[in-house]
C-alpha cells in the first residue's frame, strides 16, 4: 500500500525523468548485510540516509515513511528501504523489519526470493552464509559522474544486488530457458520510458538452452576461461562471465530486476556525493589499493602478471574481498572481479539530468568496474569502457538493480 506522499514523489520523479533527454553516454570481522546498516567501508546509513534527492527524505521514496507516520489498516503491509513494514492493531505503521536470508528482496508487500535464488542455499559472501541474491538500498542523491563537476546527475533510490550474478544463479535461468526470455518492456527503469526489453533484441539471444550453454563458453576468444559448467559444482559461487549485453539484460529482467543505468552504477561505486576514487575509498580521495580490497591485475596466479592467456585461478568467488572492498552501501566487487554491463549505450555524458540513460547510442554499451585481469586504474569509480553488446568476454559479468 503506497502513501499519498509516496505517490506524489513518484509523480514528481516521473515528470522530471520525462523532461530529461535520454542521452548518456577491456582490460586484458565480518557481518551479513542488513538494509539500513552503513555499508562496510564507511559513509552514512545506507537506508534513506546520506545524500538527498527524489525520495531522499524520510518518505524514502515509494512506500516510504518510518514508523508511526500515517494511518493504515491492521492487515496492511508495505516495503520500505528493502524492509517489510506492517500495520499494527492501532492503525499505525510498525518498525520496518529486515527480510530473511531465504527471501532477501522486499517486493510489493512481502519479502521474496528472486527466481535465480529460489531454493538456492545461502552460501555467498566471505562467511558463506548470505543469500547470493542479497541486495541493499542505494538512497536517492546527486553526484558528479566520473567524479567530474561538469557532469552532475541525480538518481532516485533503488536496490542494487550485493553480489555479482553467480554461476549458480545463472543456472536457474538456463534451466528455465527459453521460457525465461523477456517479454516486451520487461526490465524497465520505472522513470525512463523505453528502457525495457525491446522484442527486436530477442534475435540476439540463443534459440534454446543448448545454444545458450554453448554461447557462454567464451569461444572463440578464450574458451579456457568460462566460469560456466554444464553440471553444478565448485564453479557455482564464481561470478558468471562470458555473457553478452543481451543475455545480461534478459537475465536481470527474468530475475525481476533490470540492468542498472550507468548513472545508478556510478552513484553506487562513488558513494554518491562522497565521490570516492575507488568504491572502498575512505577517505574518499584515498587511492589505496591492494589484493585485500579487490581481485585485480591477475594477483591470484602463482606468477602475478597478466598475459593474453590469463590464468583461470585469478577468478575468485563473489564477495571474496568483502567487507574490506565493499562500497559505501555494502555492494561487493564494484571494483575488480568482473566488469559489469549497464543499461546505457556508450556516448558523451549529457547535460545535468535526473534518472537519465543513453538509449540511442547503442552500437556499443558501457561496462563498468574493472576486473580480476585489469590494472588498478580500471577499477576507479570514474572509469568507463565501451564494448559491442554482442561481445562475450571472460572479464565481463552481471549485477542486477531492482526497483523498491
Amino acid at each position: 500500500m503506497r502513501s499519498k506522499r509516496a505517490a506524489r514523489w513518484w509523480a514528481a520523479s516521473a515528470f522530471m525523468a520525462s523532461g530529461c533527454t535520454a542521452l548518456l553516454g577491456l582490460d586484458a570481522d565480518y557481518h551479513p548485510v542488513e538494509s539500513g546498516d552503513a555499508g562496510p567501508g564507511g559513509g552514512d546509513t545506507g537506508s534513506g540516509g546520506g545524500d538527498t534527492g527524489p525520495g531522499g527524505d524520510d518518505s524514502a521514496g515509494p512506500g516510504g515513511g518510518h514508523g508511526g507516520s500515517g494511518e493504515c489498516a491492521p492487515s496492511d503491509a508495505r516495503c520500505t528501504d528493502n524492509r517489510v513494514q506492517r500495520c499494527g492493531d492501532l492503525g499505525q505503521w510498525g518498525a520496518p523489519e529486515a527480510c530473511p536470508a531465504e527471501a532477501p528482496v522486499c517486493r510489493g508487500e512481502t519479502c521474496t526470493a528472486p527466481p535465480s535464488c529460489d531454493g538456492l542455499p545461502s552460501t555467498c559472501g566471505p562467511g558463506s552464509a548470505e543469500s547470493c541474491c542479497a541486495t541493499a538500498m542505494i538512497p536517492a542523491g546527486s553526484f558528479n559522474r566520473s567524479n567530474d563537476p561538469a557532469f552532475p546527475a541525480t538518481v532516485s533510490g533503488f536496490l542494487l544486488d550485493r553480489f555479482e550474478v553467480t554461476v549458480g544463479r545463472f543456472r536457474k535461468f538456463v534451466e528455465a530457458y527459453p521460457g525465461s526470455q523477456p517479454v516486451a518492456d520487461a526490465g524497465a527503469h520505472p522513470g525512463i520510458q523505453g528502457s525495457g526489453w525491446n522484442p527486436a533484441w530477442s534475435s540476439e539471444l540463443p534459440a534454446d538452452a543448448a545454444a545458450l550453454r554453448a554461447a557462454v563458453t567464451c569461444a572463440p576468444d578464450n574458451p579456457d576461461m568460462p566460469t560456466w559448467t554444464d553440471a553444478p559444482g565448485a564453479h557455482d559461487h564464481l561470478p558468471m562471465n562470458c555473457v553478452s549485453w543481451y543475455v545480461a539484460a534478459a537475465f536481470c529482467a527474468w530475475d525481476r530486476g533490470r540492468l542498472p543505468t550507468e548513472a545508478e552504477w556510478n552513484h553506487a561505486a562513488a558513494g554518491g556525493s562522497e565521490q570516492r576514487q575507488y568504491p572502498w575509498s575512505s577517505p574518499p580521495e584515498s587511492t589505496e589499493i591492494d589484493a585485500s580490497y579487490a581481485s585485480y591485475d591477475c594477483r591470484e596466479s602463482a606468477a602475478p602478471g597478466c598475459t593474453f592467456q590469463s590464468n583461470f585461478s585469478d577468478i575468485v568467488p563473489v564477495g571474496s574481498r568483502s567487507p574490506r572492498g565493499d562500497g559505501r552501501w555494502a555492494q561487493a566487487d564494484l571494483g575488480g572481479s568482473m566488469r559489469e554491463w549497464v543499461l546505457d549505450g556508450f556516448g558523451d555524458y549529457p547535460a545535468p539530468c535526473v534518472d537519465c540513460a543513453n538509449l540511442t547510442d547503442t552500437a556499443e554499451r558501457v561496462v563498468r568496474g574493472g576486473s580480476s585481469f585489469g590494472k588498478p586504474n580500471f577499477l576507479l569509480s570514474s572509469e568507463r569502457v565501451n564494448v559491442a553488446p554482442s561481445t562475450v568476454y571472460y572479464s565481463i559479468g552481471i549485477r542486477c538493480a531492482r526497483t523498491p
